[in-house]
């Protein structure tokens, strides 16, 4: 799947839906490097270099990563 940038489009993580207590899979799929894990907590993305291509959205199992 291919997501499309838009304006005023971001990608949100929901932490209440992270369970933080596992690596972030996502991290390791962000294909610019957006997306920050320290330790077990919730990941955050940086805006600067998130491209929005919704990898992060397939990646992780829990639907943390979402369209805001």
């Amino acid at each position: 799947m291919l997501k499309i940038k838009e304006k005023n489009m971001s990608i949100a993580v929901v932490a209440q839906r992270c369970p933080q207590n596992h690596p972030c899979p996502s991290v390791s799929y962000c294909p610019t490097g957006a997306i920050i894990q320290q330790g077990f907590g919730a990941p955050t993305i940086d805006e600067e270099k998130c491209v929005q291509c919704g990898r992060c959205l397939q990646m992780c199992p829990y639907g943390a990563f979402q369209n805001a």
